[in-house]
């Protein structure tokens, strides 16, 4: 009898238990990916791993667990790549290019794992919502810091321009990845990093007057 079907996913298998726990996550991210939280079954998660059920529950209690922590997972990467690109320079003008382009590169990503953070179909649960907002706040309050360290706007003020800047820069994402635009990436980043900088450069450095 063939075992074609199941030979790239061979069913119990010993892993280490951190090995497993990431093959369980990959195979849930797609689930959820592709079905959203109310559709998908712990059953095609452990279908998908390669397991049996009790495997997955070892490891999850249940499907709101394996979601939080999937959407932990998501968060931290956005928030890491966001304090990374803004580490990467000293330049404020590539920091915001570097900034945008995070948001664009992790739309366009084939995992899709942005839209168990931006598009989930469960932010009504407090669970959900504190993480889907600690993206927004985290990434706002990196980029807060580097204006009020710059330009020694008062903490509100920075903070307001920060979360404007987040939310050009994600919903700006999404809406070219859903219009299939013909703008490649590339240009698309470069579009909105010329009108963010454009904005944003209107407060210059406090020890470099009229730099922009």
């Amino acid at each position: 009898m063939s075992e074609t079907t199941t030979s790239d996913r061979p069913r119990g298998g010993r892993l280490p238990r951190s090995a497993r726990r990431a093959q369980l996550l990959e195979a849930a991210r797609g689930v959820f990916v592709d079905n959203g939280y109310h559709a998908a079954a712990m059953d095609d998660i452990a279908e998908r791993a390669g397991v049996s059920k009790p495997v997955l529950y070892q490891h999850f209690p249940g499907k709101l667990e394996l979601y939080l922590a999937l959407l932990d997972s998501a968060c931290d990467t956005v928030v890491d790549a966001v304090r990374d690109a803004l580490a990467s320079t000293d330049d404020n003008k590539e920091r915001v290019q570097a900034t945008i382009e995070v948001f664009y590169n992790y739309v366009a990503s084939d995992q899709a794992a942005f839209r168990l953070v931006f598009e989930s179909d469960i932010t009504s649960d407090p669970e959900v919502r504190r993480r889907v907002d600690r993206v927004n706040e985290e990434t706002a309050k990196a980029i807060a810091e580097v204006i009020h360290d710059d330009t020694k706007l008062p903490p509100v003020a920075s903070e307001l321009l920060a979360v404007s800047l987040v939310g050009m820069a994600h919903v700006g994402a999404r809406y070219w990845l859903d219009q299939s635009s013909e703008l490649s990436r590339e240009h698309a980043v470069a579009m909105v990093s010329a009108l963010s900088w454009r904005g944003i450069s209107g407060f210059p450095r406090t020890d470099e007057p009229g730099d922009d």
